[in-house]
C-alpha cells in the first residue's frame, strides 16, 4: 500500500520518480481503509530533505500511511519558508484533537546545548509526555533519542572528544520484532558530538539495549512494550546527506574529518557507498507494523 501525500508537497514528485508508491489524497478517500496516522515532529533545519527521507522510509511499508507533519509553536525555524510550514505543517494543539497512531521525533542541531536551554524544550516535553499516553509507539532519532531518554529516565548525554561521523557497523544484542530481517551486522549513519552511555542505560531495568556498535556505541534502546524506541543514528539518511554536511564544513574551513566507511578509500572525490538502505527500510517497516498491531482502529479510543 502507498503513502498518502498532497500532490503539491515537494517530496511527492521526487519520491514518485524514484518508484516509491504514492497516493494522492483524492484517491485515498475512495479506499475503504483507515490509513495509519504517523506524526513527524520535524526539528531538522533542512525540513524538506528530512520529509522526503522519512516519507521514503515509512512509505516502504505495505500499509497505507498518512504522515502528519508537526511544527513547533514556540520557535520559528530559520531555514524553511513560512509558506511551506503553513501549507504542510500543523501544530501539536491540532494533533491532540485528531490523535496519532505513531510518532517520529527527529534529531536537531542543538545537541551541545543543555536540554533545558533549547528554545522549544517545554513544548517538546509536552508532546513526548502526551505521546507516551496516547500514541502506540514513538520513534526518537539522534538528538531526539537523547532528549527522550533524558525526559523519561533522566539519562544524560555526554560530550565526545571527536565527532562520531560516518557509517558504522552494528550488531543485534537481542533478536526481536523491531530488528527482524536485518543482517547480523548492519550499517547506520551517525553524525553527532554527544553520546549516551551503556552504563547509564543499564541502570534502568525497564529499558532494553537492542543494538550497538564497537565504534559508535549504543545505537538502539527501547522500553519493554516498544512504545518508546530510541535510535541514536540516522537510518533515514540518503546517500549524499553526510557528504553535504562534510563539504559544508570543509568549505567553511572547519576541522572536519572524512566520514568513516563512507567514501571509497576515504577519497572524497568519489561517490559515497550506500550500504545501509535495505536494513533501514526493513527497520522502518518493522516499526510501522508494530504500530499497526498495537493501535486501536478508532483513534478516539486513544485520546
Amino acid at each position: 500500500m502507498p503513502i498518502k501525500l498532497p500532490k503539491n508537497i515537494p517530496a511527492y514528485k521526487e519520491l514518485k520518480g524514484k518508484g516509491v508508491f504514492i497516493m494522492n489524497e483524492d484517491r485515498a478517500k475512495t479506499q475503504e481503509i483507515r490509513p495509519l496516522r504517523i506524526g513527524i515532529f520535524n526539528l531538522m533545519p533542512t525540513k524538506e530533505v528530512t520529509e522526503t527521507q522519512l516519507f521514503r522510509m515509512i512509505g516502504s511499508s505495505p500499509l497505507q500511511i498518512e504522515p502528519v507533519l508537526i511544527r513547533t509553536s514556540s520557535y520559528t525555524p530559520k531555514n524553511t519558508s513560512a509558506q511551506h510550514l503553513d501549507d504542510f505543517y500543523t501544530t501539536f494543539d491540532e494533533v491532540k484533537k485528531e490523535g496519532l497512531d505513531g510518532l517520529i521525533i527527529t534529531g536537531a542541531p542543538v545537541e551541545t546545548l543543555p536540554f533545558e536551554k533549547v528554545a522549544y524544550w517545554e513544548e517538546l516535553v509536552e508532546l513526548m509526555n502526551w505521546a507516551d499516553k496516547h500514541v502506540s509507539s514513538t520513534l526518537f532519532l539522534c538528538w531526539g533519542a537523547q532528549a527522550g531518554l533524558y525526559n523519561f529516565y533522566g539519562i544524560p548525554k555526554h560530550d565526545l572528544k571527536e565527532k562520531t561521523f560516518g557509517i558504522f557497523p552494528h550488531n543485534h544484542t537481542q533478536c526481536q520484532k523491531l530488528l527482524r530481517g536485518l543482517d547480523d551486522e548492519f550499517f547506520v549513519p551517525h553524525s553527532r558530538h554527544t553520546e549516551i552511555r551503556k552504563e547509564d542505560i543499564e541502570k534502568h531495568s525497564e529499558l532494553d539495549i537492542l543494538a550497538e556498535s564497537k565504534s559508535a556505541g549504543i545505537y538502539m534502546v527501547a522500553n519493554k512494550s516498544r512504545s518508546q524506541v530510541f535510535a541514536t543514528g540516522h537510518p533515514e539518511y540518503d546517500r549524499e546527506t553526510l557528504a553535504k554536511e562534510y563539504f559544508r564544513d570543509k568549505n567553511r574551513g572547519l576541522d572536519i574529518q572524512v566520514p568513516e566507511n563512507y567514501f571509497p578509500n576515504n577519497d572524497d572525490t568519489q561517490t559515497p557507498i550506500l550500504s545501509w538502505r535495505a536494513n533501514a527500510e526493513m527497520f522502518y517497516r518493522n516499526w510501522v507494523n508494530l504500530v499497526y498491531q498495537e493501535t486501536p482502529y478508532d483513534l478516539k479510543e486513544s485520546l
